[in-house]
């Protein structure tokens, strides 16, 4: 009898033993056709959370996806990780052809590509100690432009006099610039080999590893609707500001 076809590279014995019990051929393979099209569906990044709810019960959601993840390695598009998100996005060295001259170019200031580094490396982040960073005051135009963006968010309110405002990237920082997680930024030594850093550095310059995306601080307290209004987010009735 001839071997069925493969929709997806078998797992070998030990992965299958390490992961679970693989569910039977057909509802293995169902369960990766519904995940692959709730993703394809989505023009954000679709949560395991979601993909989950939508599957088999007993679905190993992770082993799918990582299956679905290396089926697409190798084509035209690939199957991208962001944090516990997951999303179909242009082969990186196909990205040349499908540009148009329509797209619109976001384009950064200096100050904005330096605050954007510095929330990026040292979040949870306050405006204040963004500014002992730089050196200089920074403009909440600056911050603004980030939060438009949808590349910065406010985090939380650090348990200090005050109470100031914590800053923290975004899911879509990660999804626009490639990374499954903080974890992925480039350390010193990247940064040095990609020219962006300065031969001359201080001998004790320290980049820090970011805490998880939505991981609190133990000084920082999340933030409340009455902080949104507070911040006008959100008008008194609880409504989003326009």
């Amino acid at each position: 009898m001839a071997e069925p076809q493969k929709y997806l590279p078998r797992l070998d014995e030990d992965e299958s033993e390490s992961d679970g019990p693989l569910l039977d051929p057909r509802t293995e393979r169902e369960a990766e056709r519904i995940a692959e099209a709730l993703v394809f569906a989505s023009a954000q990044p679709v949560s395991e959370t979601y993909i989950a709810s939508r599957l088999p019960g007993g679905t190993n959601v992770p082993r799918i996806m990582a299956r679905l993840k290396a089926f697409y390695a190798s084509r035209g598009v690939n199957l991208v990780q962001v944090a516990d998100h997951w999303a179909f996005r242009t082969a990186a060295d196909l990205s040349f052809v499908v540009q148009t001259d329509e797209q619109e170019v976001r384009k950064l200031s200096r100050a904005a590509l330096e605050v954007l580094a510095i929330i990026a490396y040292h979040q949870p982040v306050t405006r204040a100690e963004i500014e002992d960073i730089r050196g200089v005051q920074t403009s909440k135009g600056t911050l603004d432009v980030l939060m438009e963006a949808g590349w910065v968010r406010f985090r939380g309110r650090r348990r200090t006099p005050g109470r100031p405002v914590t800053f923290g990237t975004t899911r879509d920082f990660l999804d626009h610039f490639g990374l499954e997680e903080l974890r992925d930024l480039p350390g010193i030594e990247e940064l040095k080999g990609a020219g962006l850093l300065s031969g001359r550095i201080p001998s004790n310059l320290h980049i820090p590893v970011p805490v998880g995306d939505d991981d609190l601080a133990e000084n920082e307290d999340p933030i409340t609707q009455l902080d949104l209004e507070e911040l006008g987010l959100l008008t008194p009735k609880g409504e989003e500001a326009d």
